[in-house]
C-alpha cells in the first residue's frame, strides 16, 4: 500500500542513512521486487496440478502468474524440456508493498508455532529468501476448496550491497526475524 512506501521514505530511509552513513540518498537500499515461485512437480503426472497453483498464486498476490516450464529432460523424473512444472510472479511497486504488508501482519502470524524467520538465508549479495511451507495461511485461500497443500518460495530483491544492509532494511519494514 502507500503507507508502506510513505514510511520508507519518512522514518526507513533516514534510519538506514543514519546507521550505515550513506553520503548519498541514492546509496540508501530499496525493496526492488518480491517474486514468489510455486513449483510444482506434481504436474508431470497431473496436468490439473498446474491450474490449480496458478489459481492459489493468482487469489495470493491478485496478478496473473507466469507457468514456468522444464528446461532439460530428465527420464528418472518422467520430465521432457518444455512441460509445466510450476508458477512464478514477479511483484513491483504498490503490489509489492501492499503483499509485503499482508504477508507479515497477516499470513506469517497464522503459521503454526511461529517464532519469527530465519536471518540466515540471505544470498551474500543483499537478498532474501522465504520458504513457506503452505498456502492456506494466506486468508484469501479458502481450506475446503484446495485440492492439495503447496509450498512456495517468497524471494525479496534488495538494491543492498551486502546481507547486513538488507536484513537492517527489511527489519525496519516489519520483517520478524529470530534473532
Amino acid at each position: 500500500m502507500a503507507r508502506q512506501k510513505e514510511r520508507f521514505v519518512k522514518e526507513i530511509a533516514p534510519a538506514l542513512q543514519q546507521k550505515f552513513a550513506y553520503r548519498n540518498v541514492m546509496q540508501i537500499p530499496k525493496l526492488e521486487k518480491i517474486v514468489i515461485n510455486i513449483g510444482m512437480g506434481e504436474a508431470v503426472s497431473n496436468s490439473k496440478a498446474i491450474d490449480a497453483g496458478v489459481g492459489d498464486l493468482m487469489k495470493i498476490t491478485g496478478q496473473r502468474p507466469v507457468v514456468t516450464r522444464a528446461k532439460k529432460s530428465i527420464a528418472a523424473f518422467k520430465l521432457r524440456t518444455g512441460m509445466p512444472i510450476g508458477a512464478k510472479v514477479t511483484l513491483r511497486g504498490e503490489r509489492m508493498y501492499e503483499f509485503m504488508d499482508r504477508l507479515m501482519n497477516v499470513a506469517l502470524p497464522r503459521v503454526r508455532d511461529f517464532r519469527g524467520v530465519s536471518g540466515k538465508s540471505f544470498d551474500g549479495r543483499g537478498n532474501y529468501t522465504l520458504g513457506l511451507r503452505e498456502q492456506i495461511i494466506f486468508p484469501e485461500i479458502e481450506y475446503d476448496k484446495i485440492d492439495k497443500i503447496r509450498g512456495m518460495d517468497v524471494v525479496f530483491v534488495t538494491t543492498a550491497k551486502t546481507d547486513e544492509e538488507a536484513k537492517e532494511l527489511l527489519r525496519q519494514f516489519g520483517m520478524p526475524f529470530r534473532d
